[in-house]
């Protein structure tokens, strides 16, 4: 055999990997860089993980598959190597971990890990004719136009989503599942902005409030952005991996304060003040002029009845929107769905039906909440696919 192991893919989780897996190790990518989605995380400081990781933070068709991979390489675990590289970090939010400096200082992590390792990396380079032998797997490998048969072992498909196809995303990952006969979830983008195709929100554009955000599921509070197309900002993202097409979200606009109460107290004091002007010292002007051509916002304080006030902090409460759609992967974080977990092991994150084919990172059907925990996915599935490799 040429390798011990390919490695196709190098970012988070196939450089993770490759740093870890021992033996003859090729990791090839189409990129001109490795870890390019690293590159532009976080504003270029890479959310590289979350204080708060734990399953219940990841949606899969099976919710117990990434308990395994997470809790024998934990965020605690990362944030060790992370110090022990010297690598400045700080909790930004949410328990959000960023690097001080650079998201390239990740980056630089890991290839030196897999130069120290010994693992080899081809950039600008394709894999192709992908077969099974009875010792392992023959492939042809592409770089400069110039092609090249090559044997391995074990094959690690680490080639991410869909999501960014800017970035080189592919459905590389996904044909080949269906090569070997594995099953696919439901494809959809993730952690995306929400569109809506009458572009109501355009007087508003750049408008920011917290918010309490929820689509069929776990209810998110944090910032909500209004759009040119629709609606953006971490709430609504977070709620974007819980939507399906045609359902409605609803956005809880003053989740922190008992509206209610702070109405009647003004009532009483200062009743000659407009309705509005109270409502903007809770919500954004412009969106209390926004919201005054939907609702009934008029009048002073001291004739808003308690009937009024309760119908009114309801609809602030529940302003059901039903979006036309996403922006898409263009935009999306993340790909939600990818190669059903029914078929893989979720200890060591190989193929139950093609020994030696391991599939981890993105591709697999784990997605994360926005904030760290995709790229935890990443390293704790690469750790348990490298260890089995190791063994």
């Amino acid at each position: 055999m040429d390798y011990d192991t390919l490695v196709i893919g190098a970012g988070a989780a196939g450089m993770m990997c490759a740093a870890h897996a021992g033996g003859r190790v090729l990791v090839v990518d189409h990129a001109k860089a490795a870890g390019e989605k690293i590159r532009i995380s976080g504003g270029g400081r890479c959310n590289f993980t979350n204080m708060y990781c734990e399953p219940a933070a990841f949606l899969s068709q099976n919710p117990h598959f990434a308990k395994s991979a997470l809790a024998r390489y934990t965020q605690w675990d990362f944030v060790a190597l992370v110090d022990a590289h010297g690598i400045a970090w700080h909790e930004k939010t949410l328990g959000q971990l960023f690097c001080d400096v650079s998201a390239k200082e990740i980056i630089a992590m890991l290839h030196g890990l897999m130069r120290g390792a010994g693992a080899e990396l081809r950039l600008r380079t394709s894999v192709s004719d992908l077969a099974k032998t009875a010792d392992g797997f023959t492939a042809t490998v592409t770089q400069d136009d110039k092609a090249k048969p090559i044997t391995a072992r074990n094959v690690v498909v680490a080639t991410g989503g869909k999501s960014i196809p800017k970035m080189g995303a592919s459905s590389f990952a996904y044909d080949i599942a269906r090569q070997f006969g594995h099953a696919l979830t439901p494809l959809e983008p993730a952690l995306v902005p929400f569109t809506f195709a009458d572009r109501r929100f355009a007087d508003i554009s750049g408008v920011a409030c917290p918010a309490r955000v929820t689509a069929n599921g776990p209810a998110f509070d944090e910032a909500v952005l209004f759009t040119h197309r629709g609606l953006s900002g971490p709430a609504i993202l977070q709620a974007s991996s819980y939507w399906d097409a045609g359902q409605s979200i609803r956005l809880h606009l003053v989740p922190e304060a008992d509206l209610g109460s702070a109405l009647r107290d003004k009532r009483r004091t200062e009743g000659k003040k407009a309705l509005t002007t109270e409502l903007a010292r809770h919500l954004p002007t412009r969106l209390v002029d926004h919201l005054s051509t939907q609702m009934d916002l008029s009048g002073r304080l001291g004739d808003v009845s308690d009937a009024r006030i309760d119908a009114l902090v309801h609809d602030l409460s529940h302003w059901a929107l039903t979006p036309d759609g996403t922006e898409g992967y263009r935009t999306a974080e993340v790909t939600r769905g990818g190669v059903d977990t029914d078929g893989l092991s979720s200890k060591t994150m190989e193929s139950r039906t093609t020994p030696g084919l391991y599939f981890i990172g993105e591709a697999v059907d784990v997605t994360g909440w926005l904030g760290g925990y995709n790229f935890q996915w990443a390293w704790s599935s690469a750790m348990a696919c490298a260890s089995a490799l190791e063994d």
